[in-house]
């Protein structure tokens, strides 16, 4: 009992001390809207109607730019898919698209809406993302903003547009791209933010996988997961991208058009909201219209994006054409500023999460040392099974004389760690697809299964492995004893007999001492990782 408190507290001051606490109140946020009409209309003084959704044939082309990273002096060739309104004449207002996460080209991406806006007068410019060496997580969004004011520069030189009406599209992700663009270019005319992420990296993925945990039915353990991920330092494995300043007034200093799903389950819709709001107040700029929508998810679609030919929400793409065609022409809107759906949120965005080096370096630490245990007990637990087919083959006797019990006893515990280690990388795996799922639109499992009863499992299976490594430890002392080594000074020639295997404590051989201590090792990082994701919190 002693060994076994000892141990067990060991794991559970870990888990303790590794805990990362994120203030997530107040819960069930709301912002009604001042109608639940959202079309958008204008005081027309032009003399004439204005463009609408087909108004005009579309006509596109294609040109190369080549977009240098400065960091780095890579250069991407990207491809530019031009779309022009057939027989509009010159004067034209411009709109570049800005991609949100993943790898969409020209060909892939914005396509109906692109077109939609074409149709309506505007020249559209859709790019290959610039991505250059960058991965999902490494993003050069300084970088990128470059690119896209390349663009927007090139529209801007059409004889047939008018380059104080170039504007921006951009979604998800790119709104952190589109701060840094209006800081660069403070001339654009107008953006649509489709679901913008308003705050930092860390901030906006910390609420999203917090709040997605909860919506696929996870346990609260697997959600503690999340604290001690978005608390890491990421600069210390060369990712800088986790504390963006990106919550500036310069970046809602313009005419912007915000447009939010009530199925998204990415974006902290009432606070991003109230966010912009203040800063656009802060920066002079009262000209922000809120659209919200319904049924609509992450990237303003209907259903799960998954499936091809999704459509957009009912209403969408005729409200922010007509006001993209309205604010260009520069009318007073008339229409109410904030409509559509009432906004929610189900828990506050965690602003308290930072950058915790100790936590980071400990966490490598026993992740690196884990995975390095773990391999050493492969390759010798490998050798051990050819060692042993070896020795039955030629009948040399016991390949690695475990004695009293203990070769069972490792292989059993040994099992049962890596068993109960399979069993939570499950869980976690399905709770990653649960999230995917809903991202793409999806709804959410009525029996979230493993993802909830996983966890109170695995927490009791590692109580019941450290109660049976105590009573090997326990077995193992007595052993000593009787052979004179837990004594101090040791009996004279104690240490010489365990060592030569006259009197073994372990096994007659010493691969087989080797293989238990190895292994033991082994076990003992599996439970401190189980321990430092929270797993010995009761």
């Amino acid at each position: 009992m002693p060994i076994f408190i000892i141990l067990l507290g060991i794991l559970v001051g870990v888990s303790h001390i590794t805990a990362v606490s994120a203030n997530i109140q107040p819960t069930g946020q709301t912002m009604s809207m001042l109608t639940g009409d959202t079309s958008v209309t204008f005081n027309n003084t032009t003399g004439h109607a204005l463009p609408s959704v087909g108004t005009y044939k579309v006509t596109q082309r294609y040109i190369t730019l080549d977009a240098k990273r400065p960091s780095t002096g890579e250069i991407q060739h990207i491809r530019v898919l031009i779309r022009e309104p057939k027989g509009a004449g010159s004067n034209r207002p411009g709109v570049v698209f800005m991609h949100g996460a993943g790898y969409g080209t020209c060909d892939n991406s914005f396509g109906d809406v692109a077109y939609s806006l074409s149709s309506a007068g505007f020249v559209t410019a859709v790019i290959d993302k610039p991505i250059w060496s960058t991965t999902d997580i490494t993003r050069d969004y300084p970088a990128s903003a470059k690119i896209y004011d390349q663009t927007i520069n090139y529209l801007r030189s059409l004889k047939q547009v008018n380059a104080a009406k170039v504007g921006i599209y951009a979604t998800s992700e790119s709104t952190w791209i589109s701060s840094y663009l209006l800081r660069l270019d403070p001339k654009v005319a107008f953006q649509v933010l489709l679901s913008p992420m308003v705050f930092s990296p860390r901030q906006s993925l910390g609420f999203l996988a917090s709040q997605d945990f909860t919506l696929v039915g996870a346990h609260s353990g697997y959600q503690s997961i999340v604290r001690r991920v978005f608390d890491m330092d990421g600069t210390l494995f060369g990712l800088k991208n986790f504390d963006l300043d990106i919550e500036q007034p310069a970046a809602y200093s313009i005419p912007t058009f915000v447009a939010y799903g009530s199925k998204d389950v990415m974006t902290a819709q009432v606070e991003g909201a109230r966010e912009i709001l203040d800063l656009a107040h802060r920066s002079g700029n009262w000209d922000v219209t809120i659209r919200s929508y319904p049924v609509a998810n992450h990237v303003l679609r209907l259903g799960n994006e998954a499936d091809s030919g999704t459509g957009f929400a009912d209403d969408y793409v005729k409200d922010m054409v007509s006001w993209s065609v309205g604010t260009a022409a520069g009318l007073e809107q008339t229409s109410e500023r904030a409509a559509g759906t009432m906004l929610y949120q189900s828990i506050a965005v965690p602003k308290d999460l930072h950058a915790d080096r100790g936590l980071t370096l400990y966490g490598a630490w026993i992740h690196i040392a884990m995975v390095v245990t773990l391999l050493l007990t492969l390759m010798i637990g490998i050798v051990a099974l050819i060692r042993k087919i070896v020795f039955m083959i030629r009948r040399k006797g016991p390949a690695l004389g475990f004695k009293y019990g203990f070769g069972g006893a490792l292989l059993t515990l040994t099992i049962t760690t890596l068993a109960t280690f399979l069993l939570f990388c499950g869980g976690l795996g399905q709770v990653v697809m649960g999230i995917v799922q809903l991202a793409w639109g999806g709804a959410p499992a009525e029996n979230p299964g493993m993802m909830f009863w996983s966890w109170p499992v695995i927490q009791v299976v590692c109580t019941l492995v450290v109660w049976a490594w105590s009573r090997v430890f326990t077995r193992l002392i007595e052993v000593m004893q009787t052979r004179g080594l837990a004594q101090f000074p040791p009996r004279k020639g104690a240490i010489g007999d365990v060592v030569s295997g006259r009197e073994p404590v372990l096994a007659s051989t010493r691969f087989a001492r080797v293989l238990f201590w190895v292994t033991a090792f082994a076990m003992f990082h599996v439970l401190l990782f189980f321990a430092f994701w929270g797993l010995f919190i009761y």
